[in-house]
């Protein structure tokens, strides 16, 4: 074998995978209602940012559907942001999520689900049914209230 096949080992990335909840278990939040997915979202949403720009956020559960955390995965524009599941999926499964609720504001006030938003949804079913990792719901939140995909019955069709 020549030298210029010969791979160098110690220039090769490690990858490390670390996962630290600060908070115990019997004081994570747990979620029991869309309502209270809306309550927990509002508190951490950026009041400056909910009626400017769209975010895309995921909310971690763990077996008992408690809190484990939430992320913002993606912020856009006043109308759309671009949102990758790869990101959103590596997350959830970092941080030992067991399911996970996706929710997105519009900026403009609208509650309705677009055709784009029913998409991204059965997008994000299909990768959690691969991965075991379910999407109980999909949220869509303004300042004065929420649409649940879930309660309105557009998931796990």
């Amino acid at each position: 074998m020549s030298d210029e096949n010969k791979t160098d080992l110690s220039v090769i990335t490690e990858v490390d995978l670390i996962y630290r909840n600060k908070q115990k278990a019997s004081d994570r939040p747990k979620i029991k209602s869309s309502q209270e997915v809306y309550d927990l979202l509002r508190k951490t949403w950026d009041e400056n940012k909910i009626e400017l720009l769209e975010q895309f956020k995921i909310v971690l559960l763990d077996r008992n559907n408690s809190c484990l955390g939430l992320a913002t995965i993606s912020s856009g524009g006043m109308s759309s942001c671009v949102v990758d599941l790869k990101i959103a999926f590596a997350t959830a499964l970092k941080a030992k999520a067991t399911s996970i609720i996706i929710a997105h504001n519009h900026p403009s006030g609208n509650l309705q689900q677009s055709a784009a938003d029913e998409r991204l949804t059965t997008q994000f079913e299909n990768a959690g049914k691969i991965l075991d990792l379910p999407v109980l719901d999909h949220l869509i939140i303004t300042k004065e209230g929420y649409t649940s995909l879930a309660d309105i019955g557009l998931m796990n069709r």
